[in-house]
């Protein structure tokens, strides 16, 4: 058919996952130290688009809770600093060997929720805040290993290259690990 795809081969190509994992979230500032990280989890879905034997596309959407702790302050109990995206990344993926592959590519991230919490392992204690810009442009990559039983685990990293508050040096930062599922 030419060079185009039909439906049908484009169905057959395309996989469709499910990913979900842990999150080692900070911010970075270049002018100070950078507070204790938040750990929270990463959880949604992801199409993978096969152009060769070795390079593909991938385009995701996933629950990223982010933030940092907030500990050590005079005269304050310590927090948590919860700043939850939908995050958005496209990524071009490279296939070293079969199963295999680095992955990088720009993210978009979308606030969903910005809140301290005062009691992070219970419901009360949220304070809402709105000092955190709505997007955060970032760029991130990592490695993959796929098993044949279509399960394969994960790390990445992603580092935002826009401000989170404005005219700050402030900027996101985020080490991942988790498990996928490509049905």
């Amino acid at each position: 058919t030419g060079m185009g795809l039909s439906a049908q081969s484009w169905s057959e190509e395309v996989q469709i996952g499910a990913r979900g994992g842990v999150n080692f979230a900070n911010v970075v500032d270049s002018d100070f130290d950078s507070p204790d990280g938040r750990t929270s989890f990463y959880l949604g879905v992801l199409a993978e688009l096969p152009v060769s034997e070795r390079f593909s596309f991938q385009s995701e959407v996933f629950y990223s809770g982010q933030g940092y702790d907030i500990n050590d302050l005079p005269n304050q109990r310590d927090a948590e600093f919860q700043i939850d995206y939908i995050q958005v990344p496209l990524l071009a993926k490279f296939y070293l060997i079969e199963g295999l592959n680095l992955h990088a590519g720009p993210q978009l991230g979308f606030k969903v929720n910005e809140e301290i919490d005062f009691n992070p392992n219970d419901n009360g204690g949220d304070f809402d805040t709105d000092s955190i810009k709505t997007f955060d442009f970032q760029l991130t990559g990592g490695v993959e290993y796929k098993f044949a039983q279509n399960f394969f685990v994960q790390a990445r990293y992603a580092y935002g290259l826009s401000e989170v508050v404005d005219n700050s040096k402030i900027h996101n930062s985020v080490i991942s690990a988790g498990l996928g599922y490509m049905f």
